[in-house]
């Protein structure tokens, strides 16, 4: 399906081109009007800036607003800087509260103003109630226009309220029971609405254990709440129990999407709202810093091997394999690294069982230190037919892999006790750690060792 999916954008994006190339500009607006938002998002964040901003002049008023939500926010601001006002406003002004909120929260302020200015003044109080919140939060995640009835009425009741709506919010599952002073007191879904008799109470049927998210619970615990129950919409309160709104599957999809993209981004040093056609200035400025990092713990690990020219001269194979226990010393690590990254996003690593965790890891990083040990000794013996190189190289091979794991496990944690993302700073601090070590076991080990060893074979 993913390959598929791959497939159908470039034969668009081969199509689009051509159709450019004939000069058919009809043809060319018919095609990208009749895709989805998304995908018309995905053809823009696809195509270089100056092609994004000749396509974005055919797409109709209707659908900027949602192609500017799916947008990634650098592609959006990009576009967004060279809209007027009012054109904005036209744009967002029939997108759910929740949208509007989150793209109007990507706004320069002096845009911000203009933009709530021109919504009607219903809409605007709900963005502002939305505004409150920060965005990653529940509260700055949820939509606002919810559908409630209070539960001393009757089945028909309801159903006769529903059929005066225009239209039912989106991924409307459940109608959200209130008291009178608007406290939440549980939800009936609307399956049991149509199977249940028209005389019955709504009190009869309705499910009180369904959670209410508090309205400052973390996006990604809202995520994961989503996750275990199977939910595809949640009530969102107050301290005080009062309604504020509802999170629906779609919000939660993009969390989960930004995290594994700012995980996998954030390996690399970079921000997952990059423009993949970013201005090449910009993008030097962003990839600097890691590169300048990089570089520094590349001349500490080469200060580290300059420590030991003179044994380096006495045993020239050293040169030759020392690279290898670094670089499996990374490998171990990284992998390591990347779960415990992952369990921290998940809640799933906790003070309790960190010391587990940690155990757990040295024994894998024990057993795959001997293994390699063993292989790299073999190896060693059978390229250079010396003993002491052989064992010198398996030591620090132990060592290595039994430290690497350590790193993977207490780096992450660390970070995110002293507020630095894991995901951005651990590989190149782990990656800083393996490499010294590991040059410094094979090369500490050599001057120590290597004469005794040489001496008793």
């Amino acid at each position: 399906m993913e390959n598929q999916l791959h497939q159908n954008t470039e034969q668009r994006l081969e199509r689009l081109s051509d159709v450019i190339e004939t000069g058919s500009l009809n043809q060319l607006q018919s095609m990208i009007n009749a895709m989805h938002p998304g995908e018309i998002a995905h053809l823009l964040e696809s195509s270089p800036p100056t092609r994004r901003r000749f396509l974005w002049e055919l797409i109709n008023t209707e659908n900027e607003g949602e192609t500017l939500i799916e947008l990634g926010e650098e592609a959006r601001a990009s576009l967004v800087g060279e809209m007027e006002s009012g054109e904005l406003i036209e744009a967002v002004k029939d997108l759910d509260v929740d949208d509007i909120a989150d793209f109007i929260q990507s706004l320069p302020s002096a845009l911000i103003e203009q933009t709530l200015a021109g919504l009607s003044r219903q809409q605007r109080q709900r963005v502002e109630a939305v505004l409150v919140y920060d965005e990653d939060t529940a509260g700055g995640m949820m939509d606002t226009e919810v559908l409630t009835t209070r539960a001393d009425v009757n089945i028909d009741v309801v159903l006769r309220y529903l059929r005066l709506q225009d239209e039912l919010p989106s991924h409307t599952d459940t109608l959200i029971i209130i008291d009178k002073y608007e406290k939440y007191l549980g939800i009936v879904s609307l399956s049991d609405l149509l199977t249940n008799q028209p005389d019955q109470n709504i009190q009869d049927i309705v499910d009180n254990e369904h959670p209410a998210i508090p309205a400052d619970m973390s996006s990604r615990e809202v995520a994961s709440l989503f996750e275990d129950r199977d939910l595809i919409s949640a009530p969102v309160v107050d301290h005080n129990g009062k309604l504020l709104g509802r999170i629906t599957i779609d919000d939660v999809v993009d969390v989960i999407r930004d995290d594994a993209e700012h995980s996998m981004m954030g390996m690399a040093g970079l921000n997952e709202e990059e423009d993949l056609f970013a201005p090449v200035l910009t993008s030097v400025k962003r990839r600097a810093l890691w590169l300048g990092t990089n570089l520094l713990t590349a001349f500490l690990a080469a200060w580290v091997i300059k420590q030991f020219t003179e044994t380096l001269e006495a045993a020239i194979a050293l040169a030759v394999l020392m690279s290898i226990v670094p670089s499996m010393g990374g490998i171990a690590g990284s992998q390591t690294l990347t779960l415990v990254i992952r369990g921290l996003a998940l809640g799933q690593i906790v003070k309790s069982n960190t010391k587990s965790l940690l155990i757990k890891e040295l024994l894998l990083g024990l057993i795959n230190g001997v293994i390699w040990a063993v292989v790299v000794f073999a190896i060693s013996y059978f390229i250079f037919h010396d003993a002491g190189i052989g064992i010198v190289m398996a030591i620090a091979m132990l060592l290595n892999l039994l430290l690497a794991p350590l790193a993977g496990v207490l780096l992450p944690i660390v970070l995110r006790k002293l507020d630095i993302d894991p995901a951005l700073a651990g590989s190149v601090l782990l990656t800083t750690v393996t490499d010294i070590v590991g040059y410094m076991a094979v090369l500490g080990l050599a001057a120590m060792l290597l004469p005794y060893i040489r001496s008793l074979i």
